[in-house]
């Protein structure tokens, strides 16, 4: 075991409070921001200044006269339970350096979340606005946001990379204009368009269109952001082919769009690319019915471990089996199990869906018609 920093544990009651009060100019205390989770809701964040590292945590309870965490490399079996206390009460934990990335099991549901019912938007990093596209999360494998930035000009944000297994963002209203490690020169992500953000890839939000929307999807659920400080983009070099543990940075842009037949009858789709670039990790495809054919009506199921889709325009009414219909409009999300009935009808002509599968290579089985009432 090997002691490499430390940092003393603070009880927060709000983490965007306390951030502002220990980073602002006013008081000034001199303090910067260095890791932040989950970006929709923070729980835990941690600073540092004056050779002070502090981690404010939603989750602690006060443990007067304090706890100091040492961050230790190499792990055992024996640092998993090590907890000291100095002759004065202060706690000493020593704990891993590296926030473990744990995917939980999926815990498969067939979920609906409509735009017309409520759901609060949350004011997350950077001043962005969340609305959680999945209630409940699947148990913690998957968070989707829908993200708003209502103001128009340059975005609060920081060079940054997050500890994750995959991560899509998709355009879904205005622009963004974003800078991405060894990929060039800042671009202008439009709507319609989409980006994969490899494990790790440092990257930043410089300034946006008023109104702009996008479509976030992460897995797990909750990972951790942290802050370069160091890193500055865009970098000197452009390298394409990079890859961030084993996933390619993937660019989807509207002139490159190529439409073909989908897995399901009546529909086509235009690939991304994502399940290339992330070696079948995921798989991200824009859906609309076939152009020129009559609408068809397709019972199916799949054998992915996660299938979540967002309505991009339009609408169309979603049958699920042993479930109420639901009339479904641009906003809308729904997830849908593995081996689980379901069937689209009532599709408008500007029906647009964003669907993501992981893993990007999965079964779909057509059903007889009869097996789901409509």
């Amino acid at each position: 075991m090997k002691i490499e920093s430390a940092e003393i544990l603070l009880p927060s009651k709000g983490i965007a409070e306390d951030v502002e009060f220990w980073t602002s100019a006013a008081p000034g205390l001199g303090f910067r921001m260095d890791q932040i989770y989950p970006a929709d809701d923070p729980q835990v964040a941690t600073l540092t200044g004056h050779g002070l590292r502090l981690r404010l945590d939603k989750g602690a309870t006060s443990t007067a006269p304090g706890t100091i965490r040492l961050l230790c490399s190499e792990p055992d079996s024996e640092l998993q339970a090590r907890e000291l206390t100095s002759p004065s009460g202060t706690r000493v934990d020593l704990v891993s350096a590296e926030e473990p990335m744990a995917r939980p099991p999926t815990k498969h549901a067939f979920m609906v979340r409509r735009l017309k019912d409520n759901t609060p938007w949350v004011v997350g990093r950077a001043g962005m606005r969340y609305r959680d596209l999945i209630p409940g999360r699947l148990g913690g494998a998957i968070i989707a946001s829908h993200i708003c930035i209502p103001d128009a000009g340059p975005v609060p944000d920081n060079v940054h990379y997050h500890t994750v297994g995959f991560q899509l963002i998709h355009c879904h209203a205005g622009w963004v204009r974003l800078a991405y490690e060894d990929q060039g020169e800042p671009f202008i992500l439009r709507a319609g368009e989409s980006v994969i953000q490899p494990p790790q890839i440092r990257h930043r939000v410089l300034e946006s269109s008023a109104g702009l929307q996008v479509v976030e999807v992460g897995v797990p659920a909750e990972h951790m952001t942290t802050l370069d400080h160091a890193m500055e983009l865009p970098t000197p070099h452009y390298r394409p082919d990079r890859e961030w543990d084993g996933q390619k940075f993937v660019r989807s842009r509207l002139e490159d769009f190529v439409w073909g037949p989908w897995r399901m009858p009546g529909f086509e789709a235009r690939d991304t690319g994502v399940d290339a670039g992330t070696k079948g990790v995921a798989s991200v495809q824009v859906v609309r019915p076939a152009t020129g054919e009559e609408q068809a009506v397709s019972v199916t199921s799949h054998d992915s471990d996660i299938l979540f889709t967002f309505v991009l325009s339009g609408s169309c009414t979603l049958h699920g089996e042993g479930q109420d219909s639901q009339i479904l409009s641009e906003g809308d999300a729904y997830t849908v199990p593995p081996g689980h009935k379901t069937c689209l009808t009532d599709l408008s002509e500007d029906l647009n869906l964003l669907e993501v599968s992981l893993p990007g290579r999965f079964n779909t089985t057509v059903h007889p018609r009869n097996e789901l009432p409509l």
